[in-house]
């Protein structure tokens, strides 16, 4: 569920054009999805901390947290627990 979530977040921010329904937890970001830039970083984050009502400060931020799905949902389960 918490995947799915962050997939649709993805999807919206970047703009995908619903090409996030085929992405899974192992699906790359940085670096694999042009979209995925150093402001979509920050719209993401932004995104994410609105959805879940969660705060990442910014030296929590580091690009293996972007690297895959999988690592950004691991990221995100950590702050809300």
């Amino acid at each position: 569920m918490l995947e799915q979530k962050i997939i649709r977040i993805l999807d919206h921010v970047l703009q995908l054009g619903d090409r996030g329904i085929n992405f899974n937890n192992s699906t790359l970001l940085l670096c694999n999805v042009p979209e995925f830039d150093s402001m979509a970083v920050v719209s993401v984050l932004t995104a994410i901390e609105e959805e879940f009502g969660i705060s990442v400060d910014d030296d929590e931020i580091s690009a293996s947290i972007f690297e895959t799905v999988g690592s950004l949902v691991a990221f995100v389960e950590s702050k809300l627990t």
